[in-house]
């Protein structure tokens, strides 16, 4: 009723107030106004249903009476409010079985000093309708203090049509009142609000959570007071990329007068000071503004204890399920109330393989107790302890709310002593992860911001070493600094090798504004032939089409060289003689989010793996992340079938190596081998088993908000999302069959879970909502080269996999009765392959149908 009748007075002409703008209401003289007040909360799903909520009343009686009015001026008026006749209910009507308040007296569920403090009278300076001032008593609990403010709130009001900036239980904000006859009509604009805010939002928009707030009130007028007042505010939280996943909060209000009686006597005086030290001298004033409350975990397990419980669910072969990311992320609430030496004791007392993940989960907590914690438990001069300080590092990288602190411990690591130089690149790609996420919050200017990409430029500029221009421009792909275009264009066209790539590839990820104007400055070539180049560049689509099969044997060396131009389309894989295969699709595509995945395959004119690159991305409207990438190259290995090398690397030394992106985070490539020696050394030694690229506990959304509702009451939103994640890839080499295969291996489990609540302190509602998947992508490549044209096949799949959805809503009260509400949805999500192209599909015949011949076959 309350919003429809809003949307109505919204677009009707206003009629002139009966008030006139110099007035406020008044309140008579020697009268006592007694009112009844209630204030509830509800938490449910959006479209859950009131009935079914979860939440609570709290109801009381309203004495008002006047206790000064200033004799030059009627409309400054001294109020005094108390509160009476507490009760706590059950918003709707519930079996007595379910009624956690059934039989229960104010004074047991409140305690009888809460109880005391919130029937202790206010005193307001009400003037012409605005509280300017709030009196109260000091020392009293936040949580009473602020039931007082949200009543007291209740009587800021204006008379007139216009907008305003006002003070209330909720902050500093922007309010429109409507006027009309006897109604009054106020709607506060809850993002415009100014106090304390406490708590943070994922770094990514599409991890993160989405919120609508709208708030109304009502106020009837009679003989120039209030007669009513109804006010409700609501909040809405969705999570962006599964909006399924949310939650409403409703609070109301309701002020309504009874009846009026002789009251006592107004006392008399010309200053408000002398007047409330008459009152009670104990009376001060304080802000109208709710204060912060502070809340402690009753009957919460110890760190140690709670580490002890979940431990079991952390070991490496639980990464791939549910149960592993849900105890990750129930310990990282838990680490995020430790201190640095109960986190200690514990890092100090694990030995076995799950101190990995123990790693994760307290770098994720993102405390400067558990990076404190973190630091002086690794010892970087010490190069055996590499793994955890990986795990370390690549956790600092995916930060989901990364601070200068973290970026400057990382810097004065990176130049102190490291002993392991994989680490040190390491630490220096992860400084260059940092730096973006920080500059994408406002945070360049940050002297430790600053600091790093003197760091970066610096080293990349001064770098001699292949290993160090390597590391350095990795660290540029993960910074994407502007003024680091001239040096990565100067790389990007070094020629070919993995410089060349690196720097080629970063280019690709800058938005294409800064592309444009730095292409046109450094790649002014004035020839016939480069603008031959030029117009068959104009026919070149901006990025690769969906499906591209082609040998490049009879192409032009004009063309060849047009596709060579990494710098204006990063075209560099195409201008190889050889055969490519790219293909785009759909893995998901919803309402909310979509997620795409990309191949794109460059073998050598003998067969031979160049490169594969398969990327997988989320996006929706507003936003997009680049979920994972897996690249796997290699070069200079027709040797090994006696094959002579394409035109231009018969000098190529043997490598093979993989590297990825994860979650926009570019890693350390990792290498296979490199040089023939060690080349035939693992192809002798080889196992099959495929090589760890990433593994481990990401923390992908994290949302901590406390809002400020104008009841008084606080409430607290929490939503967590982690994900247990092993990639994995390898190639294998058979020189009896003339067959090689890539692999790629994605395994994962995520869980999302919500936590709202609103916590009195005598009384706690809430609401957690969750959902949680494992799946498995598989990406294997297999090329025969016993013949030509060689046989290509690529095959591309998801494994059947769960879906669950849990929704709990809970009413307790400190004695321990609680009321538990718990539903939940299970499905089996199909596994499927992915489509490629026609030609795929005929050569993957083909190679089955020689694998199956070869298989029976004497030797």
């Amino acid at each position: 009723f309350l919003l429809t009748f809003i949307t109505f007075i919204c677009v009707i002409p206003w009629m002139e107030s009966q008030y006139t703008v110099t007035t406020g209401p008044r309140i008579n003289n020697d009268k006592l106004y007694k009112f009844t007040y209630s204030t509830e909360v509800l938490i449910d799903r959006v479209k859950g249903l009131p009935e079914d909520s979860a939440g609570y009343r709290i109801s009381s009686g309203v004495d008002v009476n006047l206790v000064w009015r200033n004799p030059n001026n009627d409309d400054d008026q001294l109020i005094k409010i108390m509160i009476k006749d507490v009760k706590i209910e059950n918003v709707n009507e519930r079996p007595a079985a379910k009624n956690i308040f059934k039989g229960k007296h104010s004074a047991n569920i409140i305690g009888k000093e809460y109880l005391s403090a919130l029937q202790r009278p206010v005193v307001l300076q009400w003037t012409r309708g605005k509280v300017k001032n709030f009196y109260s008593y000091k020392n009293q609990p936040a949580i009473v203090q602020n039931l007082k403010r949200g009543l007291a709130s209740l009587f800021q009001i204006q008379l007139h049509t216009g907008a305003a900036r006002e003070v209330d239980v909720s902050g500093k904000c922007n309010v429109t009142y409507h006027a009309r006859e006897s109604q009054v009509t106020k709607i506060k604009a809850l993002g415009t609000c100014e106090i304390e805010k406490t708590g943070f939002i994922s770094h990514n928009e599409l991890l993160d959570v989405s919120t609508k707030v709208t708030s109304a009130t009502i106020y009837v007028l009679e003989d120039s007071f209030i007669k009513s007042v109804r006010a409700e505010e609501n909040h809405v939280l969705s999570l962006n990329f599964q909006q399924t996943t949310n939650a409403k909060i409703v609070s109301k209000q309701k002020l309504e007068l009874k009846s009026t009686e002789a009251g006592p006597r107004v006392i008399a005086g010309k200053q408000v000071a002398s007047v409330i030290k008459t009152l009670d001298s104990n009376y001060i004033a304080v802000p109208l503004v709710a204060e912060p409350v502070k809340t402690e975990c009753k009957n919460c397990p110890s760190i140690s204890e709670h580490w002890q419980a979940i431990r079991k669910q952390l070991e490496p072969e639980n990464l791939s399920k549910a149960e592993a990311t849900r105890s990750f992320l129930s310990f990282i609430q838990n680490l995020r109330e430790a201190t640095k030496e109960e986190i200690l004791q514990i890092l100090r007392s694990e030995r076995n393989a799950v101190l990995p993940q123990l790693v994760d989960a307290v770098t994720s907590a993102q405390t400067p107790a558990s990076l404190e914690a973190m630091l002086e438990f690794l010892d970087f001069k010490n190069g055996s302890s590499s793994v955890l300080q990986e795990r370390f590092l690549y956790a600092c990288g995916f930060a989901s709310h990364p601070n200068e602190l973290l970026l400057k411990s990382l810097i004065n690591r990176l130049q102190g002593q490291i002993a392991n130089s994989e680490i040190r690149e390491t630490v220096t790609i992860i400084v260059g992860a940092l730096v973006k996420k920080l500059c994408d919050k406002g945070g360049c200017k940050l002297p430790a911001v600053v600091r790093a990409k003197k760091l970066i430029l610096g080293g990349l500029d001064r770098a001699k070493k292949e290993d160090d221009v390597k590391m350095y421009l990795l660290a540029v792909k993960n910074a994407l600094l502007p003024e680091a275009i001239p040096l990565l264009l100067k790389y990007a066209e070094s020629g070919d090798g993995p410089i060349s790539n690196i720097a080629a590839t970063s280019l690709q990820r800058y938005d294409i504004s800064f592309i444009t104007s730095e292409v046109r400055r450094f790649t002014v070539k004035r020839n016939t032939e480069r603008l031959w180049q030029m117009e068959l560049q104009n026919i070149t689509p901006e990025r690769g089409p969906d499906i591209i099969f082609c040998f490049f044997y009879y192409c032009s060396k004009m063309i060849r060289k047009v596709l060579k131009d990494m710098v204006v389309h990063n075209y560099d894989r195409f201008s190889k003689t050889g055969s490519s295969s790219a293909y785009s699709g759909y893995v998901t595509r919803g309402p909310d989010a979509s997620s795409t995945y990309s191949l794109d395959i460059l073998y050598s004119g003998s067969g031979i793996l160049r490169s594969s690159n398969m990327n997988i991305f989320l996006f929706n409207k507003n936003a997009q992340l680049h979920a994972s990438q897996v690249v796997i190259e290699a070069q200079g290995l027709e040797s090994i079938i006696a094959a002579s090398a394409d035109e231009g690397e018969e000098n190529l030394e043997s490598f093979a190596g993989m590297s990825a992106i994860l979650f926009d985070v570019q890693l350390r490539p990792i290498t296979f081998f490199q040089g023939y020696g060690d080349l035939m050394s693992k192809m002798f030694s080889a196992t099959g088993d495929p090589m760890n690229v990433v593994k481990g506990l990401i923390l992908l959304t994290d949302y901590s908000q406390v809002i400020q509702l104008q009841s008084g009451l606080k409430a607290s939103a929490e939503f967590q999302g982690g994900l247990a994640i092993d990639i994995s890839g390898g190639m294998e080499f058979s020189l009896w069959y003339r067959e090689s295969k890539t692999s790629v291996k994605n395994r994962g489990a995520m869980v999302v879970a919500g936590n709202i609540f609103v916590d009195s302190f005598f009384v706690k509602a809430g609401m957690e909502t969750s959902f949680e998947t494992e799946a498995t992508l598989n990406f294997i490549s297999t090329v025969q080269f016993s013949e030509y044209p060689f046989l290509v096949c690529m095959q591309m799949d998801k494994i059947e996999s769960p879906f669950r959805q849990y929704v709990t809503k809970y009413e307790s009260l400190p004695s321990g009765k609680r009321y538990t509400s718990r539903k939940g949805k299970v499905k089996l999500l199909a596994g499927s392959e992915y489509p490629l192209h026609q030609e795929n599909s005929n050569m993957c015949r083909k190679v089955f149908s020689t694998e199956s011949d070869s298989s029976d076959s004497w030797f």
